[in-house]
């Protein structure tokens, strides 16, 4: 079933009758050709476009849950490219360019909002930091704009621009980011990939590899053994645990990033604002909460739940911000896992077990990466080659000494 206004309106007239499930409840074949485990954004993308784009057949994802039950719906929806690096600015403006025509894409409405973002800075050495991360932007197709403080109290004019500790002196502006529903990317992408005929197996949990002569060719589940040609992993924080059934033991962290979401209020948060003095980043949903988070517990953790000495920590970046919403009441809060690398940027690569390919390792950069994630894997397992925005994703890049340290910190994932 194709949506449409005119399906809208033809349901309106006779009762919402013809309405049909959004995707299949399969049960599990005996063999695939293709296996993606997780359910996420990235597994649902994945099988989206090795459908569609790699003429993939006889595909199944497996979801130990259920579709949206994890990081794909526990995040602040926000999407962008505003990076330095080479190998991470081309990745992401090819992510956000899929973003751009996702829902033509997926003949659906999942709320795609470039409603801009911005990233203050405080200090002349941030904004010659950011004047040369806009460069590096622009070199790689994105767009990127260097306010001063008035561009930026035009567009916000409420901000705590007098504060003494930390002044905003202006910020990086990328007009085409924004946000997008996260639900609705899982769903939007399930609902795909049902349509080219891939199994969306739910409560299906993976409970081991089936490896022989060092080939994969199969994986062991709650619903008895499945056998595939080829298997991809894309489980986010479980990464390390899915991947330890296979002896592997790869150079990740899970960490809890907790997100936040206030009472609703009238519009007034045009875009998405990061805080360069502090880490809060916020923007406002379209029922008229705010949608806010900050930095990642740091201590490991498979915790799907917030504790309230981040929720201090948080709010109190935000007073710094944006006094105004002292009185806001935190409506709710949830936490998603996030598989921290040691350089804090991704893995999208062939293990050294034949027939097993895996993605993760996406620190904060997950959700928005989900459209090229999937894109990005499909290539590889369809070709058997990395994608060219992707090249650099490789899984030995760190005993080859070709970390991609966006944000300089080593290799310490906690602080990435």
């Amino acid at each position: 079933m194709r949506y449409s206004a005119l399906k809208i309106f033809k349901e309106a007239v006779t009762g919402h009758k013809g309405w049909k499930p959004v995707w299949r409840k399969p049960a599990p074949k005996p063999s695939y050709d293709f296996i993606i485990i997780g359910g996420g954004g990235h597994g649902l993308a994945t099988a989206h476009y090795l459908a569609s784009k790699f003429d993939g057949k006889n595909i199944a994802v497996l979801e130990k849950g259920w579709i949206g039950g994890g990081n794909v719906g526990r995040n602040t929806t926000i999407i962008r490219s505003n990076y330095l690096h080479h190998e991470n600015e081309g990745f992401y403006e090819f992510s956000l360019k899929l973003w751009e025509g996702l829902e033509q894409d997926l003949n659906y409405n999942a709320m795609v909002s470039q409603r801009g973002i911005i990233n203050l800075y405080h200090s002349d050495p941030q904004r010659d930091a950011y004047a040369r991360r806009g460069n590096a932007m622009i070199m790689n197709g994105a767009d990127a704009v260097l306010l001063d403080q008035d561009g930026v109290r035009k567009q916000y004019p409420f901000l705590n621009f007098d504060n003494a500790r930390f002044p905003i002196k202006g910020g990086l502006w990328q007009p085409r980011g924004g946000t997008v529903r996260h639900d609705a990317v899982a769903w939007g992408y399930a609902r795909a990939a049902d349509s080219k005929g891939v199994d969306i197996i739910e409560n299906c949990e993976v409970t081991g590899f089936d490896i022989q002569n060092g080939r994969c060719v199969g994986v062991k589940t709650t619903r008895g053994k499945i056998l595939a040609k080829k298997v991809g992993v894309a489980v986010a924080g479980n990464s390390s645990r899915v991947m330890a059934m296979a002896d592997m033991h790869l150079p990740l962290e899970s960490h809890v990033l907790q997100a936040f979401v206030s009472e609703g209020f009238k519009p007034f948060l045009p875009g998405v604002i990061t805080y360069g003095a502090g880490h809060f980043y916020v923007s406002q949903s379209d029922k008229g909460g705010l949608v806010f988070g900050g930095d990642i517990d740091g201590y490991n953790s498979y915790a799907q739940r917030g504790n309230l000495p981040v929720v201090e920590d948080v709010c109190e970046g935000g007073m710094s911000l944006m006094p105004a919403i002292g009185k806001a009441r935190l409506l709710r809060m949830w936490g998603g896992i996030m598989d921290m690398s040691m350089d804090g940027s991704p893995m999208i690569d062939k293990t050294h077990i034949d027939g097993l390919y895996f993605n993760g390792g996406w620190c904060y950069g997950g959700f928005k990466a989900t459209p090229a994630s999937g894109y990005a894997f499909a290539h590889l397992l369809a070709t058997d080659t990395p994608h060219e925005t992707a090249r650099a994703y490789r899984m030995d890049r760190f005993s080859r000494g070709l970390m991609i340290d966006e944000k300089g910190q080593g290799a310490q994932p906690n602080l990435h």
